[in-house]
């Protein structure tokens, strides 16, 4: 077995989930309004040093991290929910370089030391939040916002 001390990887987070456009309609709430919900917030990625792990090996073939997204929001101003996050597992004395700017984002060198990158993003708004006194039943939806993607360069510091 070949001894990897190097890698690069790229991590994407979760992306937001889309605003719901749904209207109230019930046999006694003639005019009903606009019922629509929140979409669900993006996964994260964390780092956590692991103490049985002494190789970069396991990033050799998978190059591709992605948190799942958050699921879009529903009818009944129901959110949608959140994406789960994403655990990677590295050796203790791991750098974390940013491959594109060659910038040191961490130094894990203790035991179960843990770091999120890259950032998650926001939800979109439901559509209830869009009402207003001018605008009582509004028909426009705010889409999820991609999550942040990062180009890394993993490195064993002994």
């Amino acid at each position: 077995m070949k001894f990897v001390d190097e890698a690069r990887i790229k991590v994407k987070a979760g992306d937001g989930g889309n605003g719901c456009l749904s209207f109230r309609r019930e046999k006694f709430a003639p005019f009903g309004g606009p019922d629509g919900g929140d979409g669900g917030i993006g996964g994260s990625i964390f780092f956590i040093t692991d103490q049985n792990l002494n190789t970069l090996v396991d990033f050799r073939f998978r190059k591709l991290f992605e948190a799942p997204r958050g699921q879009d929001g529903m009818g009944t101003q129901s959110t949608g929910r959140n994406g789960e996050d994403l655990v990677i597992r590295v050796p203790v004395g791991t750098l974390i370089y940013d491959n594109d700017t060659d910038e040191l984002i961490a130094d894990l060198n203790q035991p179960e030391q843990k770091i999120v990158s890259p950032k998650v993003d926001f939800m979109a708004l439901e559509i209830c939040i869009l009402k207003s006194s001018t605008n009582r039943a509004p028909r426009k939806t705010t889409n999820g916002r991609p999550g942040e993607e990062r180009n890394l360069r993993l490195e064993l510091n002994y």
